[in-house]
């Protein structure tokens, strides 16, 4: 019988142990969440429109989608032309 007690004891010291350290890895996962993002820097063409009306710090000129990628001035023209014509300049 002491045996048997004595695998209990130790099972449940060993489940206790590893639900504090599965408890502490969540704990240390969801701290990483809010850890600042590596980011880069800009890519040439987007530091083209850096100067244009609506670039704010900290991000400067925002393009999430890439349309502007690869534009040009031209093309930067009719999307902000597009822009204030539907109502959604930022």
């Amino acid at each position: 019988d002491d045996v048997i007690i004595h695998d209990h004891r130790s099972f449940i010291n060993f489940f206790s142990i590893m639900m504090k350290l599965a408890a502490f890895a969540a704990l240390m996962g969801s701290a990483a969440a809010f850890a600042p993002a590596q980011t880069g820097k800009a890519s040439t063409a987007l530091n083209a429109f850096e100067s244009e009306l609506g670039a704010q710090p900290p991000l400067g000129f925002f393009d999430p989608l890439g349309l502007l990628d690869d534009a040009d001035q031209d093309r930067f023209d009719r999307l902000r032309y597009v822009e204030l014509k539907h109502g959604r300049i930022s």
